[in-house]
Parts: structure tokens; C-alpha cells; sequence
């Protein structure tokens, strides 16, 4: 059975989500990540796997629901951290950031038994999961992230592996206000869009 991966960040003021600064402030900027680590945590629980794994840069706080191992993330940049992850894996495994809260425990059961690697592409060019049956932290490293060109990079890595690769459903992540209330509007039962509502989010307020 696969290990579910999830990379986040501590939801901390002026560390997190700071492109949402403005409209909102620092302090409702994290509470908006925290909400959606939190979503995208239930929904890894919720999930068929092996071992479920929270990579994180800080510290556990009580949006960290129970059967999850912490372990930090290295040094050096998300194309290391994420093969770093990688690396802390013997078998088939499945990484998600924490910025889609609209995900659901039925796109993260995943089967490899007829694919290599799993990719979820990002509607702003990057990508939301990705998911290897062998581990290879050389399949990361080196690719140029935070970049509109970031998922084609690292897809076309996988397939020049000569991986079989499996797509799964473009999402959208949230780093602007726009994504926010796009993507509350798509979950509107998360946790992240009560959030957003009790925070009397407007884009342009």
C-alpha cells in the first residue's frame, strides 16, 4: 500500500501564504493556511496507505489530526526537500503540498499497479502531487520550481524515465485571493471555505 506524503509549512503570520498580504492580514493569512493544512490533512487520514507522513517545516500544532509521523524537511530548495522526501520512502509513495484543501481522500487512493508515477498538474503551471511506485530522488532534483513551467519540467522528466505516468485532475492552488475564493467556492463544506466565510473574505474588499 502506498505512503502519503504531505510537504507544508507551520501556519505561522508573515510565513506563510504571504501572497494573500493584502487584502488580508498576516494573522487571517495564516489562519487561511492553517484551515487548508488542515483539510488537506483530514483528507490524507481519510485515505487508503501504508504510513501517513506530514514533511514539515516547524511545528506540529492542533490542526494535526492523529496516525501521522512528523518528520523535517532538509535544507536547500522544494526541488531537494521534495526528494528528500522522497528518499524517506521504500516503496510506493504519494506527495501532496498543503495548498488544494478542495482535495478529497478519493483522488488520493491511488493503484500503481498499472502506472510508474502518479502527476496531478496546477492550474498555474506547477503541480499538486505527485506520486512514484519506486522512489528515485533524482526524478526531482534540479527542476526549476515556482515556475509556470514547473509541472511540464517535471512531467517530461517522468516520462523521459520512461515511467508509465497516470494523470490525475488539474487543480487550483491557492496563493492569491482570487485562488482563495475560487477554491472555496469549489469546496464550499472545507474547512477553509468556513474560514474564508468567518473571515468576511471579499477579493477587493
Amino acid at each position: 500500500m502506498t505512503t502519503l506524503l504531505v510537504i507544508a509549512k507551520e501556519p505561522r503570520p508573515g510565513k506563510v501564504k504571504t501572497r494573500l498580504t493584502p487584502p488580508f492580514t498576516p494573522r487571517e493569512a495564516a489562519a487561511l493556511a492553517e484551515a487548508a493544512l488542515a483539510d488537506t490533512l483530514h483528507a490524507v487520514a481519510a485515505a487508503p496507505a501504508a504510513r501517513r507522513v506530514l514533511v514539515l517545516d516547524g511545528s506540529p500544532g492542533p490542526w494535526l489530526p492523529p496516525g501521522f509521523d512528523v518528520v523535517p524537511q532538509c535544507e536547500g530548495g522544494l526541488d531537494e526537500r521534495l526528494a528528500a522526501a522522497f528518499a524517506g520512502c521504500s516503496g510506493p509513495a504519494l506527495l501532496i503540498g498543503m495548498d488544494t484543501p478542495q482535495v478529497t481522500p478519493e483522488l488520493l487512493t491511488v493503484d500503481f499497479a498499472a502506472c510508474d508515477a502518479y502527476f496531478g498538474p496546477a492550474e498555474d503551471g506547477g503541480f499538486w502531487a505527485l506520486g512514484l511506485a519506486s522512489p528515485d530522488p533524482t526524478l526531482l532534483r534540479g527542476v526549476p520550481m515556482s515556475t509556470a513551467a514547473t509541472g511540464a519540467v517535471q512531467r517530461e522528466r517522468l516520462v523521459a524515465a520512461g515511467l508509465r505516468v497516470r494523470d490525475l485532475p488539474c487543480l487550483r492552488d491557492v496563493d492569491t485571493a482570487a485562488d482563495a475564493k475560487a477554491v472555496a467556492e469549489r469546496a464550499p463544506r472545507s474547512r477553509f471555505a468556513a474560514r474564508l466565510a468567518r473571515l468576511g473574505a471579499v477579493v477587493g474588499r
